[in-house]
């Protein structure tokens, strides 16, 4: 991906010199990793999962020191000019279709971070909080996404961002609140088709960026959209409930299955319009 040269986001929020201990959940290990990726990977709201829906939910842990390497500063950089790109590209749809676009902010954090949506660790994964609409991922996770789910390349680590770019889209549409306002009246195998369906459009506006994106600023290389679609196949909720617990429960799906997530990139990706990316009907 050709990334160098872009722009800065100036809406990036450093937390990583901070670590948080402490709080209601604990543990760690890559089994705690892939029961969350299996029921909220590329989530919107950690407490979904993790049973946090207070703004105090747990957080009140101490705070330790950190320091930064090399890698992760480069990955920070690589990820605030990805959220600028995304910035760009959003700015401009919403001005063709009448309407005003909203940045989101983005916080880099390590080991845990206190949100509007609750306390959550980084074993939740990259998460969107509609409440105070930020992104928030800690850069540990693309070692996850490369060494563990085999997902690597630096244009899977851009759909990540972009995906949770798109529940920030769905929240500004009000997609999200319609959403979220019909869980106390489903069921939960309901509710959790509902969710797929809301996942899949994230996934279909993360390609809908990569479209306009590549069309304005030529950013993808050979390789790129495999990586996307790669990684896309590699965090369906088939492929991690097969990991993680060896057998796959289709009513358990919050996020969509592997072709499911590769169909609806694709279609953003070839088609790059919005209206194309109702998961609904």
């Amino acid at each position: 991906m050709r990334w160098k040269t872009g722009r800065r986001s100036s809406n990036v929020e450093d937390k990583r010199s901070v670590r948080m201990t402490g709080g209601k959940f604990k543990g760690g290990g890559i089994g705690i990793i892939l029961l969350a990726l299996v029921g909220m990977y590329f989530g919107i709201d950690p407490s979904v999962i993790l049973n946090s829906n207070r703004v105090d939910g747990g957080g009140s842990g101490q705070q330790s020191s950190m320091q930064t390497n090399p890698e992760e500063d480069r990955l920070a950089d690589f990820v605030s000019v990805v959220l600028a790109d995304t910035e760009d590209t959003w700015e401009t749809i919403f001005r063709e279709e009448g309407g005003t676009y909203e940045k989101p902010r983005l916080v880099l954090f390590t080991g845990a971070v206190q949100s509007a949506c609750g306390y959550a660790q980084s074993a939740t994964g990259p998460f969107y909080c509609p409440a105070d609409r930020k992104v928030y991922i800690d850069l540990g996770f693309y070692s996850e996404l490369k060494n563990n789910l085999k997902a690597p390349g630096d244009f899977a680590q851009a759909y990540v961002i972009s995906h949770e770019i798109g529940h920030h889209v769905q929240n500004l549409l009000g997609i999200n609140g319609k959403v979220q306002a019909k869980r106390a009246t489903l069921s939960a195998t309901d509710y959790n088709k509902l969710s797929v369906k809301l996942e899949l459009q994230a996934d279909c506006f993360a390609g809908v960026w990569a479209n306009h994106a590549n069309r304005v600023r030529n950013i993808l290389e050979p390789g790129d959209v495999e990586e996307a679609l790669n990684a896309a196949s590699m965090i369906g909720d088939d492929a991690l409930q097969k990991k993680s617990r060896g057998y796959v429960v289709p009513d358990s799906f919050t996020h969509g299955s592997s072709k499911q997530r590769v169909h609806w990139f694709r279609e953003g990706l070839d088609n790059g319009d919005i209206r194309l990316c109702n998961t609904f009907n």
